[in-house]
């Protein structure tokens, strides 16, 4: 038998060979305590992470733009509410992909388009986005069933959210006189001369409308949109 071995049966004459381990009863408990504190952080964050994902369960979100689109002002909102359990429809002018910008200048990659706005009902979804870009919004407001579709939402009094030049759209659409809106400062002239009360906020709200004025805005943007749809009536499309 060896050295080892022999202690095993000899211990107090090898104890002093063995490394010796004084594991006090504090420490005992205080590493429970630990444990069940982490324990709880996992299953309150896991609870958190499955109610925010159910949170807009059944809604559905049209996203209208076009060509020019700010790529930024369409992913992220479009990303918070799927993260929060919704479905988005990508509603454009013509059929394929449209074209989205970094900054209004740099290309920035495409996205599918899912549906034609000209064959859009409002019945259908229960908010709409209006994601900015220079070039996206003009062509949109030159579009007759863009318009159409924009005004007809707006009167449902389901939630309209838009971002940077985005409001230009609800310009051409006639319904921003009377109605508390931001912009980028480019086109807030253009909102006055609509009748529009603008004020310069990284989010501002009025009734079924939400505004914001550029990037920079998106967090704030995009939890005002999840927090005011998840209050909502509706959803559950077949």
């Amino acid at each position: 038998m060896d050295r080892r071995a022999d202690a095993y049966w000899n211990f107090d004459e090898y104890a002093d060979d063995w490394p010796k381990v004084v594991l006090h009863l504090d420490y005992v408990v205080l590493y429970g305590q630990l444990m069940a504190r982490l324990h709880r952080q996992v299953t309150t964050s896991y609870r958190t992470e499955r109610k925010m994902a159910d949170q807009l369960k059944g809604k559905r979100v049209a996203i209208l733009a076009a060509d020019g689109v700010e790529r930024v002002e369409l992913e992220q909102p479009r990303q918070a509410l799927l993260d929060a359990g919704a479905t988005t429809e990508l509603l454009s002018l013509h059929e394929g992909e449209i074209k989205a910008r970094k900054n209004d200048l740099d290309e920035a990659g495409t996205f599918s388009v899912d549906a034609l706005v000209k064959s859009a009902s409002v019945d259908d979804y229960d908010a709409l986005l209006l994601p900015g870009g220079t070039v996206n919004p003009d062509q949109l407001r030159l579009d007759a069933d863009a318009v159409g579709f924009v005004r007809d939402f707006v009167a449902t009094g389901k939630l309209v959210a838009s971002i940077c030049h985005g409001p230009w759209t609800l310009i051409e659409a006639g319904v921003a006189n009377g109605r508390t809106l931001t912009s980028y400062p480019s086109i807030r002239t253009d909102l006055r001369n609509a009748g529009a009360n603008v004020v310069d906020e990284e989010v501002a709200r009025d009734g079924n409308l939400i505004t914001s004025r550029w990037p920079d805005d998106l967090p704030a943007f995009c939890s005002a949109i999840v927090e005011q749809l998840s209050e909502a009536k509706g959803g559950d499309h077949d």
